[in-house]
C-alpha cells in the first residue's frame, strides 16, 4: 500500500514547490491563451460574415463597405472554417508533439519551454489582434499562423511533464500529478474570465491580454525554472529524504509493472548511480542515452494508452473548443454568460483529476479507476445532452461531466505518462519521459484534431444531439483500448489479495 499523502508531501522541499508552481502556471497561461479562441468564436464568426445586425459593425456603416470586409457568405460557412482552424491547430500540435518530445530529451528543457511559450504568444497576438487592427482578413494567413501556433505550443506539455517527472517520484504521483494536471482547467477558467472581461471592447483585446501575459510568463520561466534536482546539486536522497536505492526504484517503476522487486544486480547499479551524484562527477563519464522514438513507442502500455487518449481527448477538446459556442447557439444565452458558465466543466476536471489520482495511488493501480470513470462519463453525457434551459442545472451537469471526462484525461496525460516514461523496460534511462509524453499526447491530439471538424460537420447536418451521441461512442472506444490493461491489473490485484490472505 502506498504511503499516505501527508507523508509523501512532507518529503518535498521548497525546490519541489517552485518546480511545481512554475510548470503549473506555464501551462495555465498557455491554456488561457488557447481558450481565448474558443471563447470569442461567436464574435469572430460575426466579424467574418456580412450582416447588418452584427454588434461589431457600426450602425451607420454603409452596406457596400461592410460587404467588402467579410470572409464568408453566411454563418454556417464561418462555423465550418472555425472547425477547420481547430483541426489545423490540433494536427500541427500533434505532429509537433512527436518531435518536441524527442527534442526535450536532448536539449535543455527550459530553453524548449521558453521558446514554446513566447513564440506562441507572439503568433496569437498577430492572429487575433494585429490582423484586426490592420483589417487584414485572409484565410491563408489565418491557417498559416495557426499551423505555426500548434507547432510552438507542442513544445510545452512534454517539457513540463518531464520537469515534474524529474522532481517527483512514484510515491504519491497520482495525487501530485492529479493536482498539478489541473493546470489546463485552471488555464481554461482564467482564459474565460480574461476574455469575457474585455470582450465588450472587441475580440482583438482578448487575444492581446492573454498573449501579453503568456509572453511574460515565458520570460519568468526562462530565468526561474530548475529542470532537475541536479541543477542545485541535490541527490535524490537529499531532495526527498529517502534512501537512494528506494527512491530510484520507486520513481522509475510504474504502477502497471508486473515485477514485484528489482533484480539485485540492477539495484546495485542504481545505488552506485545515485551515490555518484553526491561525489565529484567524472567529466568523461557517459550520460544516459535518450531512447529513440521507436523504442519509446514500443514500450509496454504506450500504444493502448495513446489510442485511448485519442478518443478521450477528442471529447475533452470538443468541450474545450465548442462549449461556449454551443451554449450561446443552443440556449440563446449571451456570449459572456456562456464563457463564464463553461468554467464549470473545468471545475469538474480539476476535482476529477485530483480525486481519481488519489484513489489510484491508494489502490496501487490506474486502469480500474479510469474504466469506472469512463463508464460514468457515458451516463453523464446522456444527461447533459438533455439539459434544460436553466443555467444552474446546466452548471451542475457540466461539473459532473467534467469530473468523469476531464479527470481520466488529466490522469493519462500526466501521471500515467510519467509512469510509462519511468518503467522497468527503460533499465534506468532518465531520458525518455518527454518522448513518451509527446507520443501519448501527440496521438491524443490527432484524435482530437480529426474530431473537431467532425463536430462542426455533424452539428451543421444533424444537430447537437447527434454530436453528443458521437461523444458517447468515442468514450466507449477509450474503454475498449484500456481493456487489456484493465484485465491485467485486475488479475494482479486478485493475486495480491490472495497472497495477503495466505500470509494472514
Amino acid at each position: 500500500m502506498p504511503p499516505s499523502c501527508c507523508g509523501c508531501l512532507s518529503q518535498y522541499t521548497h525546490h519541489h514547490l517552485v518546480a511545481f508552481l512554475l510548470t503549473f502556471f506555464s501551462y495555465v497561461l498557455l491554456h488561457a491563451s488557447r481558450k481565448t479562441f474558443s471563447n470569442v468564436k461567436v464574435s469572430i464568426s460575426a466579424q467574418w460574415t456580412p450582416t447588418f445586425t452584427n454588434d461589431s459593425a457600426a450602425a451607420f456603416s454603409p452596406g457596400k463597405t461592410w460587404e467588402g470586409n467579410h470572409l464568408f457568405a453566411d454563418k454556417e460557412q464561418a462555423t465550418l472554417f472555425l472547425g477547420a482552424l481547430d483541426t489545423i491547430f490540433l494536427f500541427s500540435y500533434a505532429v509537433g508533439l512527436y518531435f518536441s518530445g524527442v527534442i526535450g530529451d536532448r536539449v535543455n528543457l527550459r530553453y524548449v519551454l521558453c521558446v514554446g511559450l513566447c513564440g506562441s504568444a507572439a503568433v496569437e497576438f498577430v492572429f487575433g489582434t494585429l490582423t484586426e487592427w490592420l483589417k487584414i482578413y485572409n484565410v491563408y494567413l489565418y491557417c498559416g499562423l495557426w499551423v505555426l501556433n500548434g507547432l510552438l505550443q507542442s513544445a510545452v506539455w512534454p517539457c513540463v511533464v518531464a520537469v515534474m517527472g524529474n522532481w517527483f517520484g512514484k510515491a504519491g504521483r497520482g495525487f501530485v500529478f492529479g493536482l498539478w494536471s489541473a493546470c489546463a482547467s485552471v488555464g481554461n477558467i482564467l482564459g474565460a474570465f480574461l476574455a469575457s472581461s474585455v470582450l465588450k471592447y472587441g475580440y482583438e483585446y482578448a487575444f492581446l491580454v492573454t498573449s501579453v501575459v503568456q509572453f511574460a510568463g515565458g520570460v519568468v520561466v526562462f530565468f526561474g525554472l530548475l529542470t532537475s534536482p541536479k541543477e542545485v546539486g541535490l541527490s535524490l536522497e537529499a531532495e526527498t529524504g529517502l534512501s537512494p536505492v528506494k527512491t530510484d526504484t520507486d520513481s522509475h517503476r510504474p504502477l502497471m509493472s508486473d515485477e514485484e522487486e528489482e533484480d539485485a544486480a540492477e539495484v546495485e547499479v542504481y545505488d552506485r548511480h545515485y551515490h555518484s551524484i553526491q561525489e565529484p562527477e567524472d567529466p568523461l563519464a557517459e550520460a544516459p542515452l535518450p531512447v529513440t522514438f521507436c523504442q519509446a513507442f514500443c514500450l509496454p502500455g504506450v500504444l493502448p494508452y495513446s489510442l485511448a487518449y485519442a478518443c478521450l481527448k477528442l471529447v475533452n477538446y470538443s468541450f474545450f473548443f465548442w462549449l461556449p459556442f454551443y451554449l450561446t447557439n443552443n440556449f440563446g444565452w449571451k456570449e459572456a454568460d456562456s464563457d463564464r458558465l463553461s468554467v464549470w466543466y473545468d471545475v469538474g476536471g480539476i476535482l476529477g483529476g485530483t480525486i481519481q489520482g488519489l484513489i489510484s495511488d491508494l489502490m496501487g493501480k490506474r486502469s480500474p479507476v479510469l474504466a469506472l470513470s469512463l463508464v460514468l462519463a457515458m451516463a453523464s453525457l446522456v444527461g447533459y445532452s438533455h439539459s434544460p434551459n436553466d443555467q444552474v442545472i446546466n452548471a451542475a451537469l457540466l461539473t459532473t461531466t467534467g469530473f468523469f471526462i476531464g479527470g481520466p484525461s488529466n490522469m493519462i496525460s500526466s501521471a500515467i505518462s510519467a509512469d510509462l516514461g519511468r518503467q522497468d523496460a527503460l533499465r534506468g534511462s532518465q531520458k525518455a519521459l518527454a518522448t513518451v509524453t509527446g507520443i501519448v499526447d501527440g496521438t491524443g491530439s490527432i484524435g482530437a484534431a480529426a474530431g473537431q471538424y467532425l463536430v462542426s460537420l455533424i452539428e451543421s447536418k444533424l444537430g447537437w444531439i447527434q454530436v453528443f451521441y458521437f461523444f458517447i461512442a468515442m468514450t466507449a472506444g477509450s474503454i475498449v483500448f484500456i481493456t487489456p490493461l484493465l484485465h491485467k491489473e485486475v488479475r494482479e490485484m486478485w493475486r495480491e489479495r490472495q497472497a495477503l490472505r495466505r500470509q494472514l
